[in-house]
């Protein structure tokens, strides 16, 4: 039986909280636990009839034999082709209800009908949470979030290969969109390659922001990207379901000295706040870095960094402040970081001549770190 993760941490992390078994029904979370593997006929929505797909990955602390795996009626199609891991494997489901029905019968035939049982809560229906409530009255039930986000934050050597892959091809699809810039396009258009870019190197896209002149709204438009001005390009698309994540910057003609001097200090930040980042340092002085440096940077009430984790989701796992733009507790700010860890460092400048920024996705290693796709970083001149 090939495990795909780390079932040694996995427990250690269920002992630590008395957790008997642990349900995953996140899609992210499912696929993980999964190795890789995702039905391919909900791959793009989950909605179906009057109710939707429901995937759950059930785990028994040091109980392989108990694992089991509930999927779609009509999912035996790919089993064949592709089988998961565990030997208990369902195909019931058309419908949430169905499957927490099926998660019930298997609860009930491990004997864990009293157990502490941790779900993922915000990733459960609510029809199935009120079965499953009605069904367990005596479970003790826990969130499972952390604990899983845990499980993930370090990447496997395949895991960092799918990141680094969807990263380049990300940076590429920018270099090769800002040539286009000369045919007179506007932004839905110069967004609409950079999917078919990502999409024709075999990147599942997730989306572009752009912003092109003085404007700082990030949403593509129908205004035409005009000579003498900047673009910025930032988009994400994932690779057998990790991420890449990345910002560039391009110019049609000749950048000014302002330009020069913002990008110059958003670079400035970036490499800044790469120098702390070692297995073993904490996590806070990334961003203790990065302060030190925008505070001497010109445009410092114009700035913002962010570093965050990233693998299978965006914001996973190393999260290492709690007042970033997106909530959640900074829950490995004062940890050390840990080789294999996967963090985004972006900075950007809202000027009053346009939108400035890079993202970069660095690696944390034993004796400090990698980055991935690290070309393109100034300005990407279109003649």
């Amino acid at each position: 039986m090939n495990i795909p993760f780390d079932q040694q941490k996995l427990d250690r992390l269920m002992d630590q909280q008395n957790i008997d078994l642990i349900l995953a029904t996140s899609r992210h979370n499912v696929r993980y636990l999964l190795g890789g593997y995702e039905f391919f006929f909900f791959a793009n929505g989950d909605a179906i009839g009057l109710g939707n797909y429901l995937p759950v990955v059930g785990y028994r602390k040091d109980q392989l034999e108990q694992a089991f795996y509930i999927g779609a009626s009509n999912e035996f199609w790919q089993q064949y082709v592709t089988p998961v891991w565990m030997t208990n494997v369902s195909h019931v489901s058309w419908s949430s209800q169905d499957t927490v029905h099926e998660v019930v019968n298997y609860i009930r035939r491990f004997g864990l009908d009293r157990a502490t049982i941790a779900i993922e809560s915000a990733f459960l229906p609510a029809d199935a949470w009120q079965i499953m409530n009605r069904e367990l009255p005596s479970v003790k039930w826990l969130d499972a979030t952390l604990l899983l986000e845990e499980l993930r934050a370090v990447k496997s050597e395949q895991e960092l290969a799918y990141i680094q892959a969807a990263s380049e091809v990300i940076v590429q699809s920018f270099l090769h969109t800002f040539q286009q810039g000369r045919k007179e396009m506007t932004e839905f258009d110069l967004v609409e390659h950079v999917r078919r870019y990502q999409t024709n190197q075999g990147l599942k896209f997730d989306y572009c922001l752009i912003t092109t002149g003085n404007r700082l709204e990030r949403a593509p438009s129908g205004r035409y990207w005009r000579k003498g001005e900047m673009i910025s390009l930032d988009s994400a698309g994932y690779k057998n379901g990790y991420l890449g994540d990345m910002a560039r910057m391009g110019v049609y003609g000749e950048p000014s000295a302002q330009m020069k001097e913002l990008l110059d200090e958003v670079e400035t930040v970036q490499q800044a706040a790469r120098t702390p980042i070692s297995a073993g340092k904490i996590g806070s002085e990334i961003y203790q870095a990065a302060e030190d440096a925008m505070r001497k940077c010109p445009s410092f009430n114009q700035m913002q960094f962010v570093a965050h984790g990233m693998g299978l989701i965006p914001h996973e796992a190393p999260r290492l402040t709690s007042s970033g733009p997106i909530p959640y507790p900074g829950t490995h700010r004062d940890r050390p970081l840990e080789a294999g860890m996967v963090l985004s460092l972006e900075t950007h400048i809202h000027s009053e001549i346009g939108f400035v920024k890079l993202e970069d996705t660095i690696v944390v290693t034993d004796k400090g770190w990698e980055a991935y796709a690290d070309f393109g970083r100034g300005w990407n001149q279109v003649e």
